[in-house]
């Protein structure tokens, strides 16, 4: 075992009096030492449960064998990042995240790790540190929140029910008392958000992919089926070291297009775009951007999932979970080996009967195609996303004149002041990986522009991205971004823009020599942040077309 190299020979002498330091006894020394990455944290609704699932992963550890040390990661919340300057670290504390494992991992000669997770960047950070130990590995998301309850049997969730009734309030439609019932209802406890946001998205793409147990994607915080799914995990971290079973055997091309796959017929978040893509970098396999694209065009959605829809997580866990899509997609699901040992064929099979009004079968979709474009064209010539299936049809087609902001809060003023008005293109930039740094969620904006009733009349780019809780005609990605030049730096107020999903085109409608001349006399600007670690993120990231990834280039 790996721990061998700390615990075997005289030379190891001081590492096992240390060890001993910490209490672990002699008989322990033999026996798999097994790494508990937690992120348990107080300031995240997602993560104040993980005390009580660390209790039941240390004695699943302890009973099947192994000899358990837990060490803690970080998190951020990004619902209480957004619109602030905290949103820029948001999407850095993945590669944060994905060191850190590495280091105490690698530091410690651990013999395998329970990765336990929940919220957006820590999920993907944590499966990155996986697929670059390759050492055995299952990881344990804490589960989605309850929804909200309110009168006459109202379900309220999270982004609909603050960012959007932000907008709702400022316009009119609603007053103070009900403004106060959303801030007081919409989350009732514990969990990640209750929607098909990015948190819960990561997750069942989690297990999709193999890494984590049956239901674990979408079994809730509060339930006593998280808690025997979270000893189960620690039982199996211990077999899979014996077995010598590594997440690079899990984390195949395959694997990846049955998540993809999974993605594109519930609509989950376009944030998974970036997160697949860096992981399968980890993993060493190859995943284009356009492969989303590919997929979308022949995997039909089958759920209408909240945000954009009006099923909750607890409802798609219910009607049959992860394993339920995974029968309901059929073949289009590839046969590929599990973390549990089963193949995903055979899950699919396990499952008996799934409500076919919340996970519809193939032939009768919510769409005929899946929830995620992937956009190309003059704007975007290395591409851009969009979540499709939050986008009305009649925004499908749209052109609009350019209002242009180079920061977040620029445009957030404008859209809260009246100055964005039906036919207008909202083009927000300066933001993506390198230029915010961090490439900050537009949640406020989008959700800003679906309250105030304009979600079917004006569109939104930018070389930033988005909140798994998005919807409406809300373009991210965009690359390259226009800290390095992209054409979405060349773009002017007043220009024409051309959003054309089903024929998944974005188009700066401006002569090429107009364009020319003005990228003669463009300028980068200085950086807006100068010290501290992300000054040092900006120079090494790369764009959101490769999963904005860090390079040691």
């Amino acid at each position: 075992m790996r721990s061998d190299t700390i615990t075997k020979g005289l030379e190891r002498t001081p590492h096992r009096a240390l060890l001993k330091g910490t209490g672990v006894p002699q008989s322990q020394m033999d026996k798999p030492f097994i790494g508990v990455a937690t992120s348990f944290t107080d300031l995240i609704p997602g993560h104040v449960g993980m005390r009580d699932l660390e209790r039941f992963i240390e004695k699943g550890v302890h009973s099947g064998g192994g000899h358990s040390f837990f060490f803690g990661i970080p998190g951020v919340c990004d619902g209480i990042a957004m619109g602030h300057k905290g949103m820029h670290y948001s999407l850095p504390t993945r590669e944060l995240i994905a060191d850190m494992v590495e280091s105490v991992a690698e530091a410690h000669r651990l013999d395998g790790l329970v990765l336990l997770t929940n919220c957006d960047k820590i999920t993907p950070g944590m499966l990155m540190a996986a697929a670059r130990l390759d050492i055995p590995c299952i990881v344990v998301t804490a589960g989605p929140m309850m929804s909200g309850r309110g009168t006459e049997g109202r379900k309220y969730s999270f982004v609909t029910d603050t960012f959007e009734a932000m907008a709702r309030y400022k316009a009119g439609v609603i007053d103070d008392k009900e403004l106060q019932v959303c801030e007081d209802n919409a989350c009732p406890g514990m969990g990640s958000c209750q929607g098909l946001f990015t948190a819960n998205t990561m997750a069942i793409l989690t297990e999709t992919l193999g890494m984590s147990l049956p239901r674990c994607g979408t079994a809730l915080a509060v339930s006593a089926l998280k808690r025997r799914i979270a000893f189960a995990s620690g039982e199996r971290i211990v077999e899979l070291v014996r077995q010598n079973i590594t997440p690079r055997s899990i984390l195949t091309r395959e694997a990846f297009e049955n998540a993809i796959r999974v993605d594109l017929a519930l609509g989950g978040s376009s944030n998974t775009v970036l997160h697949l893509l860096a992981i399968a970098h980890e993993a060493g396999v190859a995943l284009p951007l356009e492969i989303f694209d590919t997929l979308a065009d022949d995997t039909p959605q089958l759920a209408s999932m909240n945000p954009a829809g009006r099923h909750f997580m607890e409802d798609l866990d219910i009607a049959g979970g992860v394993s339920g899509v995974l029968k309901q997609l059929g073949d289009k699901i590839k046969d590929t080996p599990t973390l549990m040992g089963l193949t995903t064929r055979q899950l699919a099979e396990s499952v008996k009967n799934v409500d076919d009004e919340v996970i519809r079968p193939l032939d009768n979709p919510y769409k005929p195609v899946g929830g995620i474009a992937v956009l190309f064209g003059n704007l975007a010539p290395k591409g851009a996303v969009v979540k499709q299936s939050g986008v009305s049809d009649k925004m499908m087609n749209f052109e609009g004149t350019a209002r242009c902001f180079d920061t977040e809060e620029l445009a957030m003023a404008a859209i809260m002041e009246g100055k964005i008005v039906a036919g207008d293109v909202v083009v927000i930039r300066y933001e993506g990986p390198k230029g915010g740094p961090g490439m900050r969620e537009m949640l406020a904006p989008t959700a800003a522009l679906m309250g105030l009733g304009l979600g079917d009349s004006v569109a939104l780019i930018t070389d930033g991205r988005f909140s798994g809780g998005t919807r409406g005609p809300c373009i991210g990605h965009i690359s390259p971004e226009a800290a390095e030049g992209g054409p979405i730096a060349l773009v002017e107020e007043g220009d024409r823009i051309l959003l054309d999903i089903p024929n998944r085109r974005l188009e700066l409608l401006v002569d090429d020599a107009t364009l020319a001349a003005r990228r003669a006399n463009w300028q980068a600007p200085p950086p807006k942040i100068r010290s501290g670690w992300l000054a040092r993120y900006a120079k090494v990231v790369t764009s959101a077309n490769t999963g904005a990834i860090t390079t040691a280039e």
